[in-house]
């Protein structure tokens, strides 16, 4: 009985608690202030702040080489661009792929590989649309430089969009990280960029979804050419 509830019952990450009680807390007031039907949205959207903060458990694959999304959304763009000057990781284009979060993803980000943070940096922004590629420039953003184990980098990003305001990492400089390990969370609908090492082409297509967490982005020691998919 204990397995399948935990199927239904997801937990709920500590940073969503303070919404979620402020929500509740308006619900009530209106309900038995204002209308009771105004109540009654207010209950319907302190269910979705409690489904938004979600924090699921993740089985995360531990081969050596595998890189896996930091993020649930779908995959909108994979295209060659310079990583975050903040990052101080050179001039040269990298392939990136893009990860889109809309307000019904598990917004709790996942790190992608094994290895150490050599650089963590916030840089200030705008708020458009985080579907427009565009955002990787001019959006709020907080960028990870990452250094695998065979010495190899890594960069990847949180942006904010149009209706995220708030950009929480908790990982610094120098600390050693695991695949799949929690290290940040964006309120409320977003976007993850991925910067690949150099000649290393991505597992996943444009249009599919991905799992933080689970879905292989791309293998370090694969040789096969980058994937291509279409709708069926």
């Amino acid at each position: 009985m204990s397995s399948a509830l935990d199927t239904v019952i997801v937990p709920v990450h500590r940073a969503g608690w303070p919404f979620i009680a402020g929500f509740a807390v308006v619900s009530l007031v209106l309900g038995l202030a204002v209308a009771p039907a105004l109540g009654w949205i207010g209950l319907l959207a302190t269910a979705w702040c409690t489904y938004f903060f979600r924090d699921p458990d993740r089985v995360t694959p531990t081969r050596p080489g595998l890189l896996v999304s930091p993020a649930d959304g779908r995959v909108t763009m994979i295209v060659p661009a310079v990583p975050p000057p903040e990052l101080g990781m050179g001039p040269e284009p990298r392939t990136r792929v893009s990860i889109f979060l809309n307000v019904f993803n598990v917004h709790v980000n996942r790190v992608p590989a094994d290895g150490e943070v050599v650089a963590a940096e916030y840089h200030p922004g705008t708020f458009v649309n985080a579907a427009l590629d565009k955002a990787s420039e001019e959006n709020e953003r907080m960028a990870i430089r990452h250094r695998l184990p065979d010495g190899r980098e890594i960069a990847y990003v949180q942006i904010a969009g149009l209706v995220a305001r708030r950009i929480l990492c908790w990982i610094k400089a120098g600390q050693q990280l695991k695949a799949g390990e929690r290290f940040g969370l964006i309120r409320f609908g977003s976007r993850t960029d991925v910067y690949l090492p150099d000649g290393v082409a991505p597992l996943v297509c444009v249009g599919q979804l991905a799992i933080g967490g689970e879905t292989i982005l791309a293998d370090l020691n694969a040789t096969e050419p980058q994937r291509q998919g279409e709708i069926r």
